[in-house]
């Protein structure tokens, strides 16, 4: 009898559970978890023109068009390791040792003497930037980290998925993006953990000269502040220009130094990044091993191309590299030339890696609120696209890429002179 009074209780509840509203609340880092840059470009209503192909000059992925690919020693090397079968299976933590020790002597070079045991393998190096942001910022003491204006907005996602604030430092346009030494320091408190140094430069483009490195470190020196150094585009620079790393200068400021094969070598999609402690002083002993157990939670990055990177970072040709920046530095020329002709914008040449931001004159176009309306109608009326400058924080700028065939390159500046003669100083 009391079970029989049990199980229609059970179904009288279940019934009354059935007509309400199940919703399961997310956590709140996953609330905190913003891409800023699909963000903005999702709120817009991008509608090509369906007269035109389409052109875009915002994907900072140098495979899509099918123009660079990466080397043959770089596909041989992968295809050995698959065909070997002894990296199917899960690798230390934080990578394997012979890889470690191939990146480490690939990264020592002007001096430097990098070590295996310096190196952590990740996932890509958003992954090592993660890590770095995590191991360095803790949301919950009311941590803050800064970062470049203008910056690629990863930064800002990693800290505030955990709770960290993030402010900015500006960059002078009129000095090749450097570092306005001055705000970087006014920005700096005591609940500063760390400052983001991306060089050489997205979206900016720009290449750091020795002495500039210099005076940033020595602001991080004298205030106690780690530096978290972003150098996936490293010795992505242009004729004229030579990449320094942090690592070379003997700063004695602990750096986290993250890279990967990403960029210079063309394959994004193979997520391989590294972390290089970079300790001169001892400060970062208990940082290692924080770091080695948050390498933990994704057991290191992917095997097969950890076991093809001794051969990819010894074998592959320098003529590779050279003819890579040849075709950038070839692009960032005409396009320089081409965008330096159309009324109200103007083009900073950069110094390498693979984008040029543009500033956009948007007095000269008032018929358009904003550098996200001007975007929009571009892609509206020339099916040309390119990242505003809102996802880098710096509204009146756009950026865009220098991987695109050169044929199309041309093709989308004589469509952007098109709008911008249409819309130059309309009401």
């Amino acid at each position: 009898m009391l079970d029989k009074k049990l199980k229609e209780q059970d179904i009288l509840y279940i019934t009354q559970r059935k007509s309400e509203i199940w919703r399961v609340e997310p956590s709140t880092t996953a609330k905190n978890c913003k891409n800023f840059i699909r963000e903005i470009v999702d709120n817009l209503d991008l509608k090509p023109n369906p007269e035109k192909p389409v052109i875009a000059l915002s994907l900072g992925d140098p495979t899509i068009y099918g123009n660079l690919k990466t080397s043959e020693e770089t596909v041989q090397a992968v295809i050995s390791v698959i065909e070997d079968g002894l990296c199917n299976g899960y690798a230390p933590s934080i990578g394997y040792e012979d890889a470690r020790a191939a990146v480490a002597e690939y990264l020592s070079h002007d001096g430097v003497d990098v070590r295996s045991r310096d190196i952590i393998l990740c996932s890509g190096c958003s992954s090592s930037l993660e890590h770095c942001i995590t191991v360095l910022a803790d949301g919950t003491k009311n941590h803050n980290i800064l970062m470049p204006r203008p910056g690629f907005p990863i930064y800002r996602t990693l800290a505030e998925t955990i709770g960290v604030t993030v402010r900015y430092y500006n960059l002078i346009p009129e000095n090749n993006w450097e570092v306005d030494l001055d705000h970087l320091e006014s920005q700096i408190d005591q609940n500063t953990t760390a400052i983001v140094l991306n060089n050489p430069s997205n979206p900016c483009g720009s290449n750091y000269s020795e002495e500039h490195l210099r005076n940033i470190l020595e602001i991080a020196y004298r205030r106690r502040v780690p530096v978290i150094a972003d150098e996936i585009y490293e010795q992505l620079t242009f004729p004229g220009n030579k990449f320094v790393s942090t690592a070379s200068l003997n700063s004695h400021v602990p750096i986290l130094i993250c890279g990967g094969l990403a960029k210079r070598f063309l394959v994004p999609g193979w997520r391989i990044g590294w972390i290089v402690v970079h300790d001169e002083t001892g400060a970062f002993e208990d940082v290692r091993k924080a770091l080695i157990c948050l390498s933990q939670r994704t057991i290191g990055g992917n095997t097969l191309v950890q076991g093809a990177l001794p051969c990819i970072l010894q074998n592959t040709p320098q003529s590779f590299h050279d003819e890579l920046i040849d075709i950038l530095h070839e692009n960032a020329q005409l396009a320089h030339e081409e965008f330096g002709k159309i009324k109200g914008l103007t083009p900073y040449m950069p110094q390498g890696t693979m984008y040029m931001i543009i500033e956009i004159q948007m007095e000269k176009f008032v018929v358009f609120k904003d550098g996200l309306e001007f975007a929009q109608k571009m892609m509206e009326e020339e099916s040309v696209f390119c990242l505003p400058g809102e996802c880098f924080a710096v509204p009146g700028f756009m950026r865009i890429v220098l991987t695109v065939p050169k044929d199309l390159l041309y093709e989308a500046c004589g469509r952007i002179a098109e709008f911008c003669n249409r819309h130059y100083g309309t009401m």
